[in-house]
């Protein structure tokens, strides 16, 4: 998965729900530029505040390593 396509199920999770960008931000503890930027698919944000606003939004994200484990 890259980070443009984490940035647009961001962004279509959060209108889906009918949340601003803003009101994601202070859900999460974050900023809005850096809801902003992580919706653009900015590759350098910081992936614990990722995991936050994707928390923040109920995405589950899934990750297997190469030999198949969790």
């Amino acid at each position: 998965m890259t980070p443009e396509q984490i940035g647009n199920i961001v962004r279509e999770t959060r209108k889906r729900l009918g949340v601003t960008q803003k009101t994601l931000a202070l859900t999460s503890g974050t900023g809005l530029r850096f809801i902003s930027d992580l919706e653009k698919g900015k590759p350098s944000c910081q992936i614990g505040k990722a995991l936050t606003v994707l928390q923040t939004l109920g995405i589950k994200l899934n990750i297997t390593s190469p030999n198949g484990g969790e």
